[in-house]
């Protein structure tokens, strides 16, 4: 399947989609944002995709946030659509991991589409930002909820008030970002932690991570029944009976998701 703004490739069983505006910095425009949900409802159905990564072109950025030069025209209709924050809902809800792997700035709608993602690994220069504030309007495609969630509501109160960027390290110290790599490592990176999840019980993590995400919107009690079910349900299974024989028997488990 071809696309206007962002490629896919596929390669044992990781699907790296790449958002393809370098001359816009990777800036998200209402084109992106349908090519993205097209690729992601395709992948979503692709038995060969365990895990979908998300990058972009170019040395410079990752996604430099929207097209400003849409955004002038945005009403209150456009911000009650909410096509940008419904689309990061679904990457957060997307069944199958997903990585960050963010290869330069990261600023208002980019970082805002690194944090619906499962994992973010990041090269030494990029940086992070939502500097929406600057214009007046915030950050409406799920910034104000996840960067609290990640960091803390004080630090996300602070940058998203001044609109200060944060480097590689500070966004790893903080808690925004897993791991932090030289740009000449990031694509292997993404490639070690793809093989670290595939190596698992694919439905123990597709279930983990459906627990995680609803415990995040429940309180401890909550969160934890759904995750007794969820145990309960993985108890029942062929590859809950493969890893513990594997285990025993010193081999490596061949998981059927099943």
């Amino acid at each position: 399947m071809s696309y206007e703004t962002i490629t896919v490739d596929v390669a044992d069983r990781l699907a790296v989609i790449t958002v393809d505006r370098p001359e816009a910095r990777n800036a998200l425009n209402r084109q992106v944002l349908a090519d993205l949900r097209v690729a992601l409802a395709a992948l979503a159905d692709d038995d060969q995709v365990g895990v979908v990564a998300v990058t972009g072109a170019g040395e410079r950025a990752f996604v430099a946030g929207a097209d400003i030069t849409q955004l002038q025209h945005y009403t209150a209709q456009t911000g009650l659509d909410a096509e940008m924050q419904r689309l990061f809902d679904d990457v957060e809800a997307f069944e199958k991991p997903t990585i960050a792997a963010v290869n330069g700035f990261a600023l208002g709608g980019g970082c805002e589409l690194a944090m619906s993602c499962d994992i973010r690994i990041a090269v030494d220069t990029a940086r992070f930002g939502l500097p929406e504030t600057n214009l007046s309007v915030l950050p409406g495609a799920g910034g104000t909820q996840r960067l609290a969630r990640l960091v803390g509501t004080g630090r996300a109160m602070e940058l998203i008030l001044t609109g200060r960027f944060l480097e590689a390290d500070e966004a790893r110290s903080a808690g925004l970002v897993t791991s932090v790599v030289a740009p000449e490592n990031l694509l292997a990176e993404t490639r070690t932690v793809t093989d670290r999840i595939l190596a698992k019980g694919p439905l123990a993590v597709r279930l983990a991570k459906l627990v995680i995400r609803t415990g995040m919107d429940a309180d401890q009690r909550t969160g934890q029944v759904v995750e007794r079910l969820a145990q309960s349900l993985l108890y029942t299974t062929d590859d809950k009976r493969e890893g513990a024989a594997a285990f025993l028997e010193k081999r490596t488990p061949d998981f059927r998701g099943r």
